[in-house]
């Protein structure tokens, strides 16, 4: 707590009311032609809706979370209802840097909705609707995760949030996507993953791995340890509980592997490269040689 309160101080002093800056990017070619035109707007609503909602229910202090979302559109069974894959990513700056740590990246392969030609986008949380609450989930898990690396658990409001979204979902037409399964991604897996205490252990060490990112800027060795210490607390959880098939470790490694190998490539405790491929044998081309 007491690092988030110092960040906090060190943050711009503005206040936002919104707390996202999201890029969105849209590919049509999976699409007839006459669906083409009728999205042509589509890119920029969302951008504006994700912009300007308020997804907390406090002031945003600080910067806003840069954030995009890549949209390729996989079919349209009428001119108003569509399919679509979906890449979310986000990233927070690191302290004394002018880089970013990437914090979240998701793809996922199935949103379904509908969408009328210059359709408004209106926040409502307590009713589900297929366009407007998977932006709202993403959001909240976005936001989630950005509090997740200033405090230790702090976001777990958001994941609830966005667990409340899938059960409001559940009895609605368009709730592909949105059900329980056993895929290597779904939003149903990772927000099960966020809540479920078995996943407590590394979530903390997230937060800490997250101080390790930034400490790393002015104390090295430090930073290293804190970011060791994660693949530590990953490579106990593998051999006590199992978290191979884990949506959540799946996403983390998606997003980390090359930030892990770039600040703990001379770092001098081997083992560390040989546990991560243990943990996550699906890059271990990458970890084989940062260990040449």
């Amino acid at each position: 707590m007491k690092y988030l309160l110092a960040f906090l101080l060190l943050s711009i002093s503005t206040s936002f009311t919104q707390e996202l800056n999201c890029t969105v990017t849209t590919n049509y070619e999976g699409l007839p032609v006459n669906n083409r035109e009728l999205l042509v707007d589509f890119a920029s609503v969302v951008e504006s809706y994700m912009n300007k909602t308020q997804f907390t229910s406090t002031t945003w202090d600080g910067e806003k979370i840069n954030c995009s979302l890549t949209i390729f559109f996989t079919g349209a069974s009428s001119e108003n209802d569509y399919s679509a894959q979906v890449v979310v990513v986000s990233t927070r700056p690191v302290y004394k840097s002018t880089k970013q740590s990437p914090i979240l990246t998701v793809n996922d392969p199935n949103w379904s909705f509908r969408y009328v030609v210059n359709q408004s986008l209106y926040a409502n949380q307590s009713t589900f609707d297929p366009l407007t609450s998977f932006l709202d989930f993403y959001a909240n898990i976005i936001i989630g995760f950005d509090w997740e690396t200033w405090s230790e658990l702090g976001g777990s409001n958001y994941f609830r949030k966005a667990f409340d979204i899938i059960n409001l979902s559940l009895s609605n037409p368009y709730n592909k996507g949105w059900e329980q399964n056993n895929a290597s991604y779904s939003r149903w897996g990772l927000c099960q993953d966020l809540t479920n205490d078995k996943y407590r252990p590394f979530r903390e060490a997230f937060y800490s791995y997250h101080y390790g990112v930034d400490e790393y800027q002015v104390r090295k060795k430090e930073g290293q340890d804190k970011i060791a210490n994660l693949i530590n607390v990953l490579f106990d959880m593998q051999a006590k509980v199992g978290i191979s098939n884990s949506p959540l470790i799946k996403q983390f490694f998606d997003t980390k592997n090359g930030e892990i190998v770039e600040l703990l490539k001379d770092y001098p405790d081997i083992t560390i490269l040989q546990k991560l491929k243990k943990v996550d044998p699906s890059h271990s081309a990458k970890y084989d040689e940062a260990l040449k």
